[in-house]
């Protein structure tokens, strides 16, 4: 069976579904510099060329990327927050053909968290508290709005092909816990939804990668069927800066 989702996250009313027009809803970078990639020793570090000199920099992703991160590619670095870190820079977007993705897996929280504090994801939104415990599981956000307790579970997607988006590009037992438990507080009277955030502007639709995790697939399904509303968002992308754009069709 198939099913098709596609939801605004505007205020319902007005037909407002970009997340434009409001201060504090881009993910912004000081001072990038566009570097070459060469290669990735671990999840954490990347040697990259820099003005002419080979430099070890920080990958603000621990997800494979292996389709992104290959010799030669082009990408984009902006100065380490961290003074005691050994690497001076963070790896934050990489070029992909002609599409630009954002790398940055702290991004997607950052925006929507300035979206949903602007109202646009609720309605008679009045407060918003990240990282909520809930039975054994800690969710991205907890929403008050209209009188109603929300719970958001929010996932960065950086895997492209041919314009259809997938999460995830790894097997993710984390994804399926963060699911059940969505299903859980829907069953309990809450809110509940899954808010995928997909970190490049041309995307026309998005999927669970059965082929890559097929029980994340299922469990995606079993939550849609539960009540738990499904969410994504494409964003428009500078190597400056990322900011929710649209929504695009979740297709199950």
């Amino acid at each position: 069976m198939t099913f098709s989702f596609m939801f605004s996250g505007g205020r319902p009313g007005t037909g407002q579904s970009r997340a434009e027009g409001k201060d504090g809803e881009d993910m912004n970078y000081p001072s990038v510099q566009p570097a070459v990639f060469l290669s990735r020793p671990n999840r954490f570090v990347a040697q990259v060329l820099l003005q002419g000199e080979e430099t070890t920099v920080h990958v603000k992703n621990t997800g494979r990327c292996r389709e992104l991160l290959l010799p030669g590619a082009s990408v984009w670095l902006t100065p380490g927050q961290n003074p005691a870190r050994k690497t001076a820079w963070d790896l934050i977007a990489v070029q992909k053909g002609g599409l630009l993705i954002n790398l940055d897996a702290a991004a997607p929280n950052a925006v929507f968290g300035e979206y949903a504090r602007a109202g646009l994801f609720l309605p008679e939104t009045e407060a918003v508290r990240p990282e909520v415990r809930f039975g054994a599981s800690r969710f991205d956000f907890q929403l008050q709005a209209g009188g109603r307790t929300h719970f958001v579970e929010v996932k960065g997607v950086t895997l492209e092909q041919a314009g259809q988006t997938l999460f995830p590009d790894a097997p993710t037992q984390r994804g399926v816990k963060h699911l059940q438990e969505l299903i859980r507080a829907r069953q309990e009277g809450y809110g509940a939804h899954a808010f995928f955030v997909i970190q490049l502007a041309e995307a026309r639709a998005f999927s669970p990668n059965d082929r890559t995790h097929p029980a994340f697939g299922a469990a995606l399904r079993q939550a849609a069927a539960a009540g738990v509303a499904l969410h994504a968002f494409c964003c428009r992308i500078t190597p400056e800066s990322l900011t929710l754009d649209r929504p695009v069709p979740v297709l199950l």
